[in-house]
């Protein structure tokens, strides 16, 4: 073991003979903690390339007698190659391309601005000012939510690297998630019964809007209010998603047919391929008998070919990325404005213009984009009293938090309509009269009179 220079041979270019020359670096060779012969460049100085090899030949020595940590070696190493290492992780498992994408664009600006070179430079700190910084800055500065997301981006960079044995601790452990309730930038609302009905009047009378015609959207609306399917799971719906009953068959051919077998002997399901499901995993969703019967007149009506997507509006899943939101505000508006034009009267038509029904943006800031269906889907199954763990699982949610504080609206009349369901208040107990029949039946009895006290003679004593 020691340190060594490599020799090699070169070409002379004009004479082209061939000489042994030595390489200027010092190599080293020694024995690491499992005890295999290790050669590694050390440096072009004999005595650095001496000092260096010395202190590996230390290391090795502490990593054998138990005072040295296997990840010591990983946190000098340049972050970049952590970096590389984590984005291939990401991509091994059931990730899709743009959740890899956007975390590894998160996780690379955190370690850009902290200007981390390795992860020994890690620290909770950088990361804090880092996000403050993204708070408040000057131009486009990003809600507590969005802030969050970087936080937990980066959180899972170095959660994987201490599984991994790349630091000795997780530098990140005490960083929790802010509040995002005090900073909602684009929260959403549920629609009530008669603005979806009329939502869906208004798209299936409306004009083409992103490539998509009022008929289609129509439907698109009615899936996602009845199933609570997100845009880019409706996005990759075909024919063969939907299952029509126990017979077997295509889809098609039972749609073209009518021949629809009752929800007694089979519910109808619709599918989400594990691929555009949020959770990775197929998710079937139970088909409300209306639906079934709307989805098949249709699909008759439509024809769809095998594989075809009949609702294109994501980029994900083979068609092209559409604005679901603009959709939805282009539908509202019309619905709103021919609820506005049903009368005549001044005074009404002041009230209905000042009011938030139909309104894509209410006045608390609440959107009605095309997600805000899956809050009305999950908002209605409270409101027809379905047990909150059932509607956790239609709604295929994880945390039952998340069914009840984000996506379960309950508007005033609900409120009012609980408040009413309370007991009556038992009767009374005692006579409640007035402060003046208090007063006038107030009779004042003088005190009693105590006799004065009267001293005892002490007792005379007896000679």
């Amino acid at each position: 073991m020691g340190i060594y220079q490599q020799q090699k041979k070169v070409v002379d270019p004009v004479t082209g003979e061939e000489h042994i020359v030595t390489v200027p670096t010092w190599y080293g060779r020694y024995r690491n903690a499992e005890g295999k012969v290790v050669r590694v460049a050390l440096s072009t100085n004999k005595r650095s390339a001496q000092k260096k090899l010395v202190e590996l030949e230390e290391e090795v020595q502490r990593i054998k007698a138990g005072f040295a940590h296997s990840a010591e070696k990983e946190m000098v190493k340049d972050i970049k190659i952590h970096l590389a290492d984590f984005e291939k992780s990401l991509k091994s498992r059931t990730n899709t391309e743009r959740h890899v994408t956007d975390t590894m664009k998160k996780v690379r600006a955190c370690t850009k601005a902290c200007k981390w070179s390795k992860p020994l430079d890690i620290r909770a700190t950088d990361v804090e000012q880092f996000l403050v910084k993204l708070r408040e800055r000057a131009e486009k500065p990003v809600s507590i939510e969005t802030s969050n997301h970087y936080l937990r981006a980066i959180k899972a960079f170095c959660r994987w690297m201490h599984l991994n044995k790349r630091v000795i601790e997780n530098p990140l452990t005490a960083l929790q998630l802010l509040n995002n309730r005090t900073d909602r930038r684009h929260d959403r609302r549920a629609l009530s019964g008669e603005e979806l009905l009329r939502l869906l009047k208004a798209a299936a009378g409306g004009p083409p809007v992103e490539g998509i015609w009022g008929v289609d959207r129509e439907m698109m609306y009615i899936v996602a209010a009845w199933t609570g399917f997100r845009k880019g799971e409706i996005g990759s719906l075909t024919i063969e998603n939907f299952h029509f009953g126990d017979t077997e068959g295509p889809a098609q051919e039972l749609v073209r047919s009518g021949n629809v077998a009752t929800l007694d002997i089979a519910p109808p399901t619709v599918t989400i391929e594990a691929a555009y499901s949020k959770h990775r995993r197929d998710d079937s969703q139970f088909m409300h008998p209306d639906l079934v019967a709307r989805m098949a007149a249709w699909l008759r009506t439509k024809n769809p070919k095998p594989g075809e997507l009949l609702f294109p509006v994501s980029k994900r899943s083979g068609g092209a990325e559409r604005k679901t939101g603009k959709m939805m505000q282009v539908d509202l508006d019309n619905a709103r404005e021919e609820w506005i034009a049903e009368t005549v009267d001044d005074d009404e038509v002041k009230r209905r213009r000042a009011s938030d029904f139909l309104a894509y943006v209410d006045k608390k800031g609440r959107f009605a984009d095309f997600h805000c269906l899956r809050h009305t889907f999950i908002t209605n199954l409270g409101r027809a009293n379905v047990p909150i763990k059932m509607a956790q699982t239609l709604a295929r949610h994880s945390d039952i938090k998340l069914t009840m504080n984000i996506y379960t609206h309950v508007d005033a009349e609900a409120k009012v309509a609980a408040i009413q369901t309370l007991p009556s208040l038992p009767a009374p107990t005692l006579q409640v009269i007035s402060f003046d029949e208090a007063t006038q039946a107030e009779t004042v009895t003088p005190a009693p009179k105590t006799p004065p006290h009267k001293h005892r003679p002490r007792d005379k004593k007896t000679s």
